[in-house]
């Protein structure tokens, strides 16, 4: 997958979808969204509670793993994620 420069995704992340992930976790319908923005806009935002910051890495690596993209930034309760338009 050829990703274009972490500026320019970033760049385009601020204009972006953000998705909250909350105590809940992640289940199907949270994954198909992610999945179905991705689709749409390349680049996406997660936003993740404060309540879950033991979690979150693991979440960041289950929500790549099954959306088949890459993580672009991670900051504080903010991860940035990528997958190129097909």
């Amino acid at each position: 997958m050829n990703t274009p420069p972490k500026k320019e995704l970033m760049n385009r992340s601020l204009s972006t979808i953000t998705i909250n992930i909350g105590k809940s976790g992640i289940n199907d319908s949270i994954l198909d969204e992610i999945k179905r923005q991705l689709k749409d806009n390349e680049v996406i935002k997660l936003r993740f509670s404060k309540g879950i910051s033991e979690e979150k890495q693991n979440f960041i690596k289950e929500i790549i793993e099954k959306s088949n993209s890459k993580l672009i930034d991670f900051r504080g309760n903010v991860a940035v994620i990528f997958k190129r338009k097909r």
